[in-house]
């Protein structure tokens, strides 16, 4: 299903000092940092897996969603998902992915949320029974029939994310990208956003790929873990197969939590 073979990415960064005179000096004369994002990542996913993408921040984890949907054009290598090349096929690759930034926004502002769920079906060209069925589901799967008709700017940050999942779902993909999915949500919002990518994955064989920071979301939803650092993919296993890694290492604390264990390994590997 999703295939990367060495891909690679290196971004032009532009930097200077802090002050007047250095910002009109650069100006005329720019200086430029080479930030290498991706290093040769390799790996597969199989088709209905669910896989846990973790890293430091800047590690290249939202570099690798967005080379993956086709944002993004690597600099080397080769992916290929579902027999595609993302960034060669776009259009035809975009009606096959689903993709949610927790701190990025798909519905329009100032409209209701049904409003931005019928404008996204014209872009995706869904078919009309089709998106009945997806809309009559996602609804009640993710509990939104209270707020169809509340504009995204009046909804709180956990009935945004619950839509903003649902506006991914509408055209019925096979593969779900998540960034930072419950970023900034309260326990029961989390929980709720997990129950339902659980049986999203049970009811219909949803390939799911989630980057986070929180540990509880991927030992709730992942078996299989990936761990990237300076752009490199450094682990992949299962997270009890992660565990015996941190156990192995010199003051390593048994009882630690998912967070600390994680955090213990991101030191110790000098990521």
């Amino acid at each position: 299903m999703i295939e990367l073979r060495g891909i690679s990415k290196t971004y032009k960064v532009a930097r200077r000092n802090a002050g007047f005179a250095e910002a009109a000096r650069a100006l005329f004369r720019r200086e430029y940092e080479y930030v290498r994002a991706l290093d040769e990542v390799c790996f597969a996913v199989e088709t209905g897996e669910m896989v846990g993408y973790i890293g430091p921040n800047g590690a290249g984890k939202s570099s690798t969603i967005k080379v993956m949907s086709g944002i993004l054009t690597p600099d080397a290598g080769e992916c290929t998902i579902d027999g595609l090349t993302p960034w060669k096929k776009r259009r035809e690759h975009a009606r096959r992915i689903g993709v949610v930034f927790g701190q990025r926004s798909q519905l329009w502002w100032d409209v209701p949320v049904v409003d931005s769920f019928e404008l996204i079906r014209d872009i995706y060209e869904v078919d009309a029974a089709e998106y009945k069925r997806n809309l009559e589901e996602l609804t009640e799967l993710l509990e939104l029939s209270q707020i169809m008709r509340t504009p995204a700017r009046q909804l709180s940050l956990g009935q945004r994310m619950r839509c903003e999942i649902a506006a991914s779902l509408l055209h019925s993909p096979s593969i779900l990208f998540l960034d930072e999915p419950t970023i900034g949500l309260d326990a029961v919002s989390k929980l709720a956003v997990r129950a339902f990518i659980k049986e999203l994955n049970a009811r219909r064989k949803t390939t799911v790929i989630l980057t986070t920071h929180d540990m509880n979301d991927i030992t709730a939803l992942c078996e299989r873990v990936l761990l990237i650092g300076r752009g490199r993919i450094l682990f992949d296993g299962s997270f009890g197969e992660l565990r015996g890694l941190y156990r192995e290492a010199p003051g390593a604390d048994p009882n630690a939590s998912s967070e600390e264990l994680v955090a213990a390994l991101y030191k110790e590997m000098k990521i």
